[in-house]
């Protein structure tokens, strides 16, 4: 049985000690989707939306969000990060009226714990942050599922979603 590291003797939770854990280049790639409606959809690629270019705001918010994850993640620590890219891809059936922004998230650092929940974290803000740009076009926006795809580094390997 694996013992329970994220608790201290008193049973509550501890932020865990990774000092005594060696150092390796770790990353970890997330992914969200936002479903929009057609208007979103055409303000997006047509830079319609008042409040700015939609995908290059929701770029920055992610990169900020990997950079921040230990401020709002109680238990994650904070890291220096070497890298951080979010890259956007459109799935788009107007035919059947479906308008997806599929979102990837990809984090990079050198260090004794992984990067998936900045990965996880970034891909999310992003995606958080397209439906606040585009909400006065329409609430009914669906985002997510937000998943971890894949990571490296640490002692538990490798990880590839099947």
């Amino acid at each position: 049985m694996s013992e329970l590291t994220h608790f201290n003797e008193q049973g509550r939770a501890k932020m865990v000690d990774v000092s005594d854990k060696d150092e390796s280049v770790r990353t970890a790639r997330a992914r969200s989707s936002v479903l929009i409606n057609e208007t979103i959809y055409r303000q997006i690629r047509e830079g319609g939306n008042k409040k700015g270019d939609v995908l290059a705001v929701a770029q920055v918010a992610g990169i900020m969000a990997a950079k921040n994850t230990s401020q709002i993640i109680p238990m994650c620590h904070p890291l220096a990060l070497s890298g951080v890219d979010i890259e956007f891809q459109w799935n788009v059936d107007e035919e059947a009226a479906h308008y997806e922004i599929i979102l990837h998230a990809a984090v990079k650092t050198k260090g004794p714990t992984g990067v998936e929940m900045e990965a996880l974290t970034a891909a999310a803000a992003a995606a958080l942050t397209i439906y606040d740009m585009c909400k006065a076009a329409g609430k009914e926006m669906v985002i997510g599922p937000t998943m971890l795809l894949e990571k490296t580094g640490g002692k538990s390997g490798d990880y590839v979603r099947g």
